[in-house]
């Protein structure tokens, strides 16, 4: 058996099936997978991601390693503030990607990816000596994310403290605060409002149950991801890895070209690949009967442009739907071969859901 999370018992508890991933023991669903998608869509889910690594950095030097290490530019955040952005190798590569928190002005907190923890803390701790930085990572906490158009609400109702509640309820969007033990920011993997919540681990089975009665329905790791696809959002190992560039999975934007002179690991690469055309990333819908894959070919014409990197049925769309890889040229119509079949599929801008709404109709 893999790791637990401290929510473990709580899983099995409500009926999960329980699976490894990343050398964690999951729940893949609590019965049904289409129903916990449908239930944060419409109303309130919660995810427990305390395999997520939570590593703190601190030191008078902190903002300037992070500006190092990081394409987007840490220097844009004031305190509270969080940011997304991609760690990158010398080549340009995403080594992984991150959200990052700015505590205060020597302390800066990062939630990195379960798979990537042990290359990830490696790539950090050795260029972190030269900036005489603390590089700490927490194994004491739990990390729920509550999602939903009602999530937020719902958070607040199990708070007993009024002070609590009101900081929330006036907390914006890829914002942070403490409250009390309790780390809380405006921020999530689904394309709906909500919080992703960092207590104390012997604090969260209770909280847990709180939200629970609170009407909150735990959602496991399958209905994670078919959100996070309709969101649009890269998942890291699929959408992206060391070969990929931001450039070339739909994450140009996390990148900050300015200041030019912020030499960032990997820019000089980028620098390159800005200059001439690269693969791209495009979202693909297949109205008619089959579903979209990661690793199906995509064609146009007879040439095989690209494949599909991340695809599934979207139950809000009642259709497939896939993120691609393709050829820096390709504009037009284009072709899934699905079980030996090519069946035409519409090229649209994701993301395809966000805020319980289509966000293609008009595409």
């Amino acid at each position: 058996m893999g790791h637990k999370t401290p929510l473990y018992n709580e899983h099995v508890r409500h009926g999960a099936k329980i699976v490894d991933f990343a050398g964690w023991d999951m729940p893949l669903h609590y019965g049904s997978q289409i129903e916990e998608h449908r239930q944060v869509r419409a109303d309130a889910g919660m995810f427990d991601v305390s395999h997520m690594t939570v590593s703190d950095v601190t030191g008078a030097r902190a903002l300037e390693y992070l500006r190092r290490m990081f394409a987007n530019d840490a220097g844009r955040l004031d305190a509270g503030k969080a940011l997304y952005t991609c760690m990158l190798n010398e080549d340009g590569g995403v080594i992984d990607d991150l959200i990052v928190y700015r505590i205060d002005d020597q302390r800066y907190r990062l939630i990195t990816n379960a798979a990537t923890r042990d290359k990830d803390l490696d790539w950090l701790g050795r260029h972190a000596a030269g900036f005489g930085i603390a590089l700490e990572p927490h194994r004491d906490y739990a990390l729920v994310a509550v999602q939903g158009p009602n999530a937020r609400d719902k958070v607040h109702s199990v708070l007993k403290d009024a002070t609590a509640r009101a900081a929330l309820a006036g907390l914006g969007v890829f914002r942070s605060t403490q409250l009390g033990q309790m780390f809380v920011s405006r921020t999530g993997y689904t394309g709906e409002d909500g919080y992703e919540i960092l207590l104390p681990a012997t604090q969260a089975p209770g909280f847990w149950n709180a939200l629970y009665e609170a009407g909150v329905k735990p959602v496991g790791l399958g209905a994670r991801d078919t959100l996070r696809l309709e969101a649009g959002m890269a998942l890291y190992g699929s959408d992206m890895d060391e070969t990929v560039s931001p450039l070339e999975c739909g994450l140009a934007w996390t990148v900050a070209w300015n200041p030019p002179e912020r030499a960032f690991i990997g820019r000089g690469r980028l620098e390159a690949d800005r200059a001439r055309p690269v693969r791209k990333t495009i979202g693909l819908v297949l109205k008619e009967g089959g579903v979209l894959r990661a690793h199906q070919p995509v064609y146009v014409g007879e040439r095989v442009v690209g494949e599909i990197t991340s695809g599934s049925f979207s139950p809000f769309l009642q259709c497939s739907v896939a993120l691609a890889r393709v050829d820096g040229g390709v504009t037009g119509e284009c072709a899934v071969e699905v079980r030996g079949r090519r069946l035409p599929v519409r090229v649209v801008t994701p993301p395809f859901v966000r805020h319980g709404r289509s966000c293609i109709e008009e595409a």
